[in-house]
């Protein structure tokens, strides 16, 4: 167990990020952070109102040496680093030495604390930056932290504080970030003498997201595994069909460090994006490990943000782990039928004999295998050592601070909690009908065995394909394949234009010009040529070919307008949408007569395509029906 003591003051000035604790949450956080660094296998948390009264946190960790507890409670006192030149490959939460004296100068904290070592554990109390006394006490091995009538000597920071339910519920998003993060600690945490939480700690990341959001949500996650020299990437994301309006189930955590980080946000949302509704984002847990020496986590006083060595490499590596973990399923949305709705009664048909369950249905069930978490070496000699450190010995710390009889007491009360969880979402009765198909339709094989039946409405083609029936929204197919033409276009930069003869004169106002010649390389690669015509006109020679029947005037000056409207220089995302914006207006419209040629080679260019099962705007192109679901209906099979 490192010795704790004051930094000297070249490394404080270089640490320092003057952390003022704004609301119980931040108390536990630094608390919870310091047992997970002693290395406890559990921690319980209690609270009550809100924590403005009472905060217990409790952990069989190493505990603090009876001579260096009160040396913990001054400022800049720590022994997760000795110099500033630790910072490049600490792996502790903590490393400042600010949390404890920040949260003694505005609370009365008393802590009781035994290592392994003494036959004593020691009390020591301090209220209000005072110390108030010290005994020997009996106790079992570790920490316990309780913090007493928080901001009693600041009045004025206590009354913006939020009600006590919002307050708990901040701490309760706390602990569970906290304990997806760290699957091999087993966390408890008790609001008002309320048992809110409860983890096993048995490592499966799987057992505790069933445990937060419930049966329904965690059938629905898809496992991500990735390894590269730089990044190793483990986790879950929501499949389309749970996606939220909202990014607050959007979670990543770097070394068992919840943050937050714009790249790798967007990469995440950058490949979720072919699969999902304009403005609808996936549920996340992932687990990034990655060098030490890769990232700075000293750039934010709450260590929330963290800077890369090298942006672009992390983006890419995140961004093809998610993107392949997507695009191992093919999501097609299913019409099923409920039954149990209909208010008309069931017709019996006797010495009827019900067709075999579809075996796609009886696989829908497949679970991650449980994953070991080892710990990770102090010293790395690179990037390479580093994971191979954490395979020999995972990412758990060696003290565990567990007597024999407290490891046969959890054994007792936890160890098979988290795979009765498991069980009982294996366990539950399977549905007759899973809300998207998974099967693997749009294989070389499968795309020549389909079989076009017809168009219904005028706006959807019927295709049948071995026990299903496929409806395909012709816009929709249309759009998607236009948007793919045009982007591998851009790609190549050869967009291809249609000459116009003879050209198209417009006027723009001197605004619309300083677009267009900020602009022109984007206009160039989308397929419009254009060149000054004298004075404020110009001359449109030639248009994307793509949109040849449109009103391409109109085009043009809508894709100048939304150019005009960025406050920003062009991006990606940008041109993106200037990509979808044409294909959406120059798509086949829906209640538009096809000829059956022309669907023939729309459907067979779709099913080339790598994701054809949204359009552009995230709206299905593909929905599909059993024949077992249809059979059902007609009371074929009861």
């Amino acid at each position: 167990m490192a010795k704790i003591t004051c930094l000297d003051s070249s490394t404080i000035n270089q640490i320092a990020a003057g952390e003022v604790i704004e609301r119980p949450s931040a108390v536990v956080k630094e608390l919870v952070e310091n047992s997970i660094d002693s290395g406890a296998k559990a921690i319980t948390i209690e609270i009550k109102d809100g924590g403005t009264s009472l905060i217990r946190i409790t952990d069989n960790g190493c505990g603090i040496e009876k001579e260096e507890i009160s040396l913990a409670f001054m400022r800049h006192a720590t022994s997760k680093i000795r110099s500033a030149n630790d910072l490049l490959k600490v792996m502790s939460l903590g490393f400042r030495g600010e949390a404890l004296a920040s949260i003694a100068s505005i609370a009365q904290v008393e802590v009781i604390t035994k290592t392994p070592e003494d036959l004593t554990g020691v009390r020591y109390c301090i209220e209000g930056g005072e110390e108030k006394g010290t005994e020997e006490i009996g106790c079992p091995d570790g920490t316990t932290f309780l913090v007493r009538n928080l901001f009693f000597n600041t009045p004025a920071r206590k009354k913006f504080l939020k009600s006590n339910g919002t307050e708990t519920g901040y701490i309760n998003d706390l602990v569970e970030r906290l304990a997806v993060s760290h699957p091999n600690i087993a966390f408890k945490f008790i609001s008002n003498n309320q048992t809110k939480l409860h983890t096993s700690g048995n490592g499966n990341m799987k057992d505790i997201l069933y445990h937060i959001y419930g049966r329904e949500i965690s059938k629905e996650l898809l496992p991500i595994e990735k390894e590269d020299s730089i990044l190793h990437i483990s986790g879950f994301i929501g499949k389309p069909v749970i996606s939220r309006g909202t990014k607050s189930l959007m979670n990543y955590y770097i070394n068992g460090r919840y943050v937050k980080s714009s790249v790798i946000h967007k990469a995440i949302e950058e490949a979720y994006k072919p699969y999902s509704m304009t403005h609808r984002y996936p549920l996340t847990s992932l687990m990034i490990e990655v060098a030490p020496e890769w990232i700075d986590v000293n750039v934010h006083p709450t260590k929330m943000e963290v800077r890369f060595h090298d942006s672009q490499v992390v983006y890419d590596i995140i961004y093809h782990a998610v993107k392949e973990a997507l695009s191992e399923k093919e999501f097609i949305p299913e019409v099923t039928i409920d039954e149990t709705k209909s208010s008309k009664p069931d017709i019996k048909i006797e010495n009827n004999v019900p067709e075999p369950f579809e075996k796609q249905r009886m696989a829908q069930y497949s679970y991650m295998k449980k994953t070991e978490h080892q710990p990770v070496k102090e010293e790395y000699g690179g990037i390479n050592q580093f994971f191979a450190a954490r395979k020999e010995r995972g990412f758990q710390n060696e003290a565990t601070g567990l007597s024999k009889d407290e490891e046969n007491l959890f054994a007792g009360s936890l160890a098979s909690e988290g795979e009765k969880q498991a069980e009982a979402i294996e366990a539950k009765e399977k549905p007759e009908q899973l809300n998207l198909f998974e099967g693997k339709l749009l294989t070389e094989e499968n795309i020549k065995k389909h079989r076009i039946i017809g168009q219904l409405f005028k706006t959807y083609w019927i295709v049948e394909f071995e026990d299903k029936m496929y409806l395909i929204d012709q816009h929709a197919a249309h759009e998607k394949v236009l948007y793919e033409r045009n982007m591998e276009n851009l790609k190549k930069k050869t967009g291809m234009s249609q000459m116009v003869n003879p050209p198209i004169i417009i006027t723009l106002s001197l605004k619309e010009e300083n677009v267009l010649h900020q602009y022109q390389e984007q206009f160039k690669e989308l397929g419009f040529e254009i060149e000054p015509f004298g004075g404020k006109e110009y001359a449109i020679y030639g248009v994307p070919a793509d949109l040849l029947g449109l009103d391409e005037e109109d085009v043009f000056l809508e894709i100048l307008d939304s150019f005009l409207e960025e406050k920003t220089e062009a991006t990606p995302d940008m041109i993106l949408h200037k990509v979808a914006t044409m294909s959406c207006k120059a798509a086949v419209k829906g209640n538009s007569a096809m000829s059956f040629t022309e669907a023939e080679k729309l459907i067979e260019e779709l099913l080339t395509l790598e994701n054809p099962y949204h359009c552009p705007h995230g709206r299905p192109v593909i929905v599909s029906m059993s024949k077992y679901e249809i059979e059902k209906k007609f009371k074929r099979i009861v």
